[in-house]
């Protein structure tokens, strides 16, 4: 049996950019035809969707792996290749998505059709008829493609609900949900049978043409130290924020943990601790379970507590669930009116720093230089060609690696990393040059002085 799920991990892959090609016109009655390498096509990007069809996170329980396609390679007389095909991952409304290291929030859906960029797409190479100029009028390489982005994320969900009801375990919230909807949760005679929110769909008919619809949140008990992460606190507590109304059912049965009062006193002091603005948000004050309580059994909550109370209700026979439905129906109605009208889904797409390059001195005198476009820029299918590593050397030092190294304080001879091939700094000598030995971290090939 599947349940609701509400939070759940999520590693997302986006497609690796396709390799330049290296080529050249082999044609009848052309001597010496030029470069005609094709570019690499980009992979696809990998995106987080709001669709109001989808209930839960329960899709990524079991599969948390998404990624997109990857970019073609390019190939002769100039033909590049098909670009990757872009995912699309459905989220249901009201999910935020957060750093799987450090837990900042990243991304928050809460409009349908609102998406996020949740990994961007690797760059393709550029085949050699890119690199032809004056000075290289028959250049024999070509740029790999880039890796796309891949991490892990974390997915959140916050329940959107126009009545949130909360109260102590056991105090009738799953009854009143199953009663006023078609929603069928579980009920017993014992403290948290709910542990997980129950959604609920209220449809109040007056007239044919005047039918009002409101959708009800049924959360787990609260106890309490709920606002501080107590138990599963933060956890049923996050379905309450964004609700329009708050249902506040006290129990009024003689057995009840503590009077009703202190009942409400606690609870509000929880919603206060978790998320202060929460005292202001309309609510409704009842008394749950009269059946069990006696006649008197009728507190005054309303008199310490600036909310709408509605005195006594019974879910189980049915008295003040009227008058209940009635008062929500008024709360909902004027919550929508004040609600700011949201006239067009958002796009999230994150710039990315394209051109922040940074050094880092990994040991006494090796440096690792990072940067998409230091990354890039020695990202070429053979840096044993003479042409290649000029255009290497040219590049590096129009991006300002040089002085950052510098400025790090590099000296003649250290090693300088850079995305999978390593350098030996000579920017003190008389060399023309400022990096003279490549080497391949990953192959392990010998380095060869320019």
């Amino acid at each position: 049996m599947f349940g609701f799920v509400d939070e759940c991990n999520l590693h997302v892959t986006a497609g690796d950019g396709g390799a330049g090609c290296v080529a050249f016109r082999r044609e009848a009655h052309v001597s010496r035809g030029g470069p005609s390498g094709g570019d690499g096509g980009r992979g696809g990007d990998v995106w987080l969707v709001a669709d109001h069809n989808v209930s839960s996170l329960l899709a990524f329980r079991d599969h948390p792996h998404r990624r997109a396609s990857n970019g073609k390679h390019g190939s002769g007389n100039r033909r590049h290749g098909a670009c990757g095909d872009d995912t699309e991952v459905t989220v249901p409304v009201g999910t935020v998505v957060l750093d799987h290291d450090n837990h900042s929030q990243l991304a928050d859906l809460s409009v349908h059709g609102e998406r996020w960029l949740a990994a961007s797409a690797g760059a393709g190479g550029r085949g050699n008829a890119r690199f032809l100029s004056n000075r290289r009028r028959a250049p024999a390489f070509a740029e790999q493609g880039e890796f796309g982005e891949r991490r892990w994320l974390r997915l959140e969900l916050k329940l959107l609900a126009d009545v949130a009801i909360v109260g102590f375990p056991n105090v009738g919230k799953s009854t009143f949900i199953s009663r006023v909807s078609a929603a069928t949760p579980k009920i017993a005679d014992y403290p948290f049978t709910t542990l997980e929110p129950n959604l609920g769909v209220c449809r109040l008919e007056d007239s044919f043409d005047d039918i009002f619809e409101m959708v009800l949140a049924d959360i787990p008990g609260l106890i309490e130290g709920a606002g501080e992460g107590r138990g599963l606190g933060h956890r049923f507590l996050r379905h309450v924020e964004r609700a329009r109304v708050l249902l506040v059912l006290v129990d009024l049965c003689e057995l009840a943990i503590s009077p009703p009062a202190e009942q409400l006193s606690v609870l509000l002091s929880e919603l206060g601790r978790y998320r202060p603005e929460l005292l202001e948000r309309p609510r409704l004050v009842v008394g749950s379970r009269a059946d069990t309580a006696p006649e008197a059994a009728a507190p005054e909550l309303h008199k310490a507590h600036s909310a709408r109370h509605l005195g006594r209700m019974s879910s189980a026979t049915g008295e003040g669930v009227p008058q209940v439905l009635g008062e929500l129906r008024r709360l909902v109605t004027q919550a929508r009116v004040d609600e700011p009208i949201v006239e067009a889904p958002v796009v999230h797409r994150p710039l990315p720093s394209l051109r922040e390059i940074t050094v880092r001195r990994l040991d006494g005198r090796l440096w690792q230089v990072e940067g998409r476009v230091a990354r890039r820029a020695v990202a070429l299918s053979d840096l044993t060609d003479a042409g290649a590593i000029a255009y290497v050397q040219d590049r590096l030092r129009s991006l300002g690696v040089e002085k950052a190294l510098a400025r790090a304080g590099a000296v003649y001879g250290d090693e300088v990393r850079i995305g999978d091939f390593s350098f030996a700094y000579l920017a003190d000598t008389e060399d023309t040059s400022d990096f003279g030995a490549v080497d391949d971290v990953n192959s392990k090939s010998e380095s060869r002085h320019l």
